[in-house]
């Protein structure tokens, strides 16, 4: 589990112990070259699966709005900042991190590996500017003691069963993936759960191209300046122009609003009591958090804009993975609470200068389930289980900063009655 915790603090792993800066709530920045190469060095050498990302500006706003890309993101062993715009990101906020990029780290993985003669496994963007050939002679020519696979494929969040098959009879050590976010990063999240053989994984989009002459690569002047991102408008203007648009215009318009806007703002929420009923009365749904194992809680997420019927309804279809249910009732604005009075994704936890969103301003909606029990799927990144506890027990089953909530929205249901009830 990885602890969210600003720059200057130590961010904890079940592996290892790195320096991190948070920048709209996603934490890069490793403490510099050298000491990655040693990190990677014992991930070889400790028989565990590690994962290694490159956000960039344009993969840190893909992850505000994609809580997948966000969760692998924030779980990864290694985070490298991947892009000049983190680096006045993080300068802005009162924060330093060390650039260290894809296309820089690419070149020393593959030397490890032709010095260890290990197995590496490419997977390719079958329409990417780099064919399958075009790997493979590169490497043949110039790493001649990797023993590697390339296989080619459209992008997909997941390996197909005929590539896993090939991938398990490869068995490799190293697995890069060349699909770009968010798909990288959650084809190899997914590989790595179901092949703890993988030391380790790396998303690298298009950093092969570099390599193969595909693209020429920026002058180390103008990478050093910040302007790479001008280089890549002049070679390809059609192609960059609304990326680079992202990652500079947008990216810092959103960077300001979470440094010096978000702070004075409750962000709107709804938290969802759905029931059913059960032998011995009502029962309600709770889950338990990913992030932390002691931390079980009603569902709940953001409105975007939503009604409190809207959000709430499809808070509980993504949570819950089940749509029988029936809307009893909807309640505005029942309960507010400051970051970090409870840990969140819009703050960095960090009472004396916080970014993000000040807290949270909670609606409420209560459904009645009317489905079965083997509907519910839950998603790995917000939940790791979930359960029913009769009303009484309710308040506490629940976490201790949900229970102050959590005593408002039980009077609710309790005080329901079919006459009274405003949907």
């Amino acid at each position: 589990m990885v602890l969210l915790i600003q720059y200057n603090k130590i961010i904890k792993t079940n592996k290892v112990f790195l320096l991190m800066a948070n920048i709209l709530g996603v934490n890069t920045g490793s403490d510099n070259k050298v000491e990655v190469l040693k990190l990677i060095d014992s991930f070889y050498k400790d028989k565990q699966a590690h994962l290694i990302v490159t956000p960039n500006p344009e993969i840190i706003l893909k992850a505000g709005k994609d809580e997948e890309l966000f969760y692998i993101l924030n779980h990864a062993d290694i985070s490298l900042a991947d892009g000049f715009g983190l680096k006045i990101a993080a300068l802005l906020s009162g924060q330093a991190i060390h650039r260290f990029t894809g296309a820089d780290l690419l070149p020393n993985l593959l030397t490890e590996a032709n010095n260890h003669r290990r197995r590496v496994l490419i997977i390719n963007h079958q329409n990417g500017l780099s064919s399958k050939r075009d790997i493979e002679e590169y490497l043949n020519k110039n790493y001649p003691h990797i023993s590697f696979l390339v296989i080619a494929s459209p992008p997909k969040v997941k390996p197909d069963k005929n590539e896993l098959e090939k991938i398990k009879e490869f068995s490799p050590q190293l697995a890069l993936n060349l699909f770009g976010s968010p798909y990288q990063e959650k084809y190899l999240s997914k590989l790595q759960s179901t092949n703890k053989y993988i030391s380790l994984a790396v998303g690298l989009g298009g950093a092969f191209d570099f390599l193969t002459n595909k693209i020429k690569r920026a002058p180390k002047l103008l990478r050093r300046l910040g302007l790479e991102w001008l280089w890549r408008l002049m070679m390809q203007p059609i192609k960059r122009a609304r990326r680079i648009w992202t990652a500079t215009a947008v990216f810092m318009y959103k960077l300001i609003v979470w440094l010096y806007i978000l702070p004075h703002c409750y962000r709107p929420n709804v938290a969802v009591l759905m029931f059913k009923q059960g032998p011995g009365g009502k029962e309600i749904f709770i889950v338990k958090r990913t992030d932390n194992p002691e931390h079980w809680q009603i569902p709940q997420g953001g409105l975007d804009g939503e009604t409190v019927i809207q959000g709430g309804s499809r808070e509980l279809r993504e949570e819950s993975g089940s749509t029988n249910f029936k809307v009893i009732a909807s309640y505005r604005n029942l309960y507010s609470y400051k970051f970090p009075q409870e840990a969140g994704k819009y703050n960095r936890l960090d009472s004396s200068q916080q970014v993000g969103y000040r807290g949270q301003k909670q609606s409420l909606l209560i459904a009645e389930f009317l489905g079965l029990d083997s509907e519910f799927k839950i998603n790995y990144w917000d939940h790791s289980a979930w359960r029913w506890v009769k009303e009484a027990e309710f308040i506490n089953a629940i976490h201790a900063s949900r229970q102050a909530s959590g005593k408002i929205y039980l009077e609710k249901l309790k005080n329901l009655s079919v006459n009274k009830t405003k949907i």
